[in-house]
């Protein structure tokens, strides 16, 4: 049988990475990491979690676009089969078990959705599996201290690839809204959640887990976090609460 797993390791923390993440790292022939195509030397995020764990031996870097910026391109395209065909090539060089570690959650706006499927495509004997992974806005909830959601609250996860308009609507139909991918929209997601009048209850966060870390309310952003906000930032807006069990 010949497996490949997507493996979620959460937002950059090493210690945020399951028990069995770290099973399933560590019994794989070989783990791919992707690295941004055309982007600096050096480790990623999902390598640098992985190597926390595993002693290097089995890592293997696939280039890959971990942006959603610019939608199919040819580029974006040519990456996600360049990595297919890594692990194509690795099956058939004889591993049985090959990881793909992935930073959040395999299913949930990761890359690992493209590979697996053009993986399939040319190799449709391969089973697939994931490992899930603590998630962004679960981890800046618990570093600002916000609770997500409570009672009969309504929870959305929302990427800002789907732009401002449908933004404002979604802070105006949902109790609480997480907001992904948002870091060069974030001047005009501020104005939005003004505009909604819920800054009071909205928090950011930005690079979980790592020495640049960035945690906490809106309001108190300085002007050069706010223009310098890396693509994968968190926004989460929660409802509004005003005594205990009062969603129930």
């Amino acid at each position: 049988m010949r497996l490949l797993t997507g493996v979620g390791v959460g937002p950059g923390d090493p210690e945020l990475v399951t028990v069995k993440a770290v099973r399933v790292l560590r019994e794989a022939d070989v783990v791919f990491v992707p690295v941004l195509a055309d982007g600096p030397e050096g480790p990623g995020r999902a390598e640098a979690t992985v190597r926390a764990h595993l002693d290097g031996a089995t890592i293997r870097a696939v280039r890959f676009a971990l942006s959603d910026r610019g939608g199919r391109t040819a580029e974006r395209l040519s990456a996600w089969d360049e990595a297919a065909q890594a692990v194509v090539a690795a099956f058939e060089d004889g591993a049985a078990r090959i990881a793909f570690a992935t930073i959040g959650d395999p299913n949930i706006y990761s890359t690992f959705s493209y590979l697996a499927q053009t993986v399939r495509a040319l190799m449709p004997s391969v089973d697939v599996e994931t490992v899930p992974g603590i998630t962004a806005m679960q981890d800046l909830a618990a570093r600002s201290g916000t609770v997500l959601a409570e009672g009969r609250e309504v929870l959305a996860l929302f990427p800002m690839t789907a732009g401002l308009d449908a933004y404002e609507q979604a802070l105006a139909s949902f109790d609480t809204v997480v907001a992904y991918k948002g870091g060069r929209f974030l001047p005009e997601m501020l104005a939005a959640v003004d505009k909604a009048d819920r800054t009071g209850q909205t928090v950011f966060g930005a690079a979980l887990g790592l020495p640049e870390e960035v945690v906490g309310a809106v309001g108190d952003l300085t002007p050069e976090t706010v223009a310098e906000a890396p693509y994968l930032s968190t926004v989460i807006t929660t409802a509004r609460r005003r005594e205990r069990g009062g969603a129930l």
